[in-house]
């Protein structure tokens, strides 16, 4: 099976208590090809950048089981060092993927950045 790579933008914002967050922006599919590039990614953000992390879905128009897995372990790291994990901009054709399979109650998921960022609660910004 022929590795395929996931094109990923990484910022870094400064919140206004000071602390780091990760913003990443994969690009493409997040599938079996490409969703341990991305498991790798999160992991080093997490372990020596930032326990916070917002993921940007919105160049991702595919994602599989193996992306969600990737997702959910992602959650599970920042969790363990007290973290955040929140997702905004799901694409629509992603949005059903996580729908489907209720992870959509399972992740923080935003409709924007700027609402990961500022870590709007649930329910307030719609």
């Amino acid at each position: 099976m022929e590795q395929k790579t996931i094109h990923m933008e990484q910022k870094n914002y400064t919140a206004q208590d000071g602390t780091n967050v990760i913003v990443l922006t994969p690009t493409g599919r997040l599938d079996i090809t490409t969703a341990w590039q991305f498991r790798l990614k999160l992991q080093e953000c997490i372990s020596k950048l930032s326990r916070h992390v917002v993921v940007n879905l919105g160049q991702v128009n595919f994602i599989d089981s193996s992306g969600l897995t990737s997702l959910v372990a992602g959650m599970r790291d920042a969790d363990k060092v007290k973290g955040s994990f929140r997702i905004c901009n799901v694409h629509p054709e992603a949005r059903l993927v996580f729908e489907v399979t209720m992870m959509d109650s399972v992740f923080e998921i935003f409709e924007t950045e700027e609402e990961a960022l500022e870590g709007v609660p649930r329910g307030i910004a719609s």
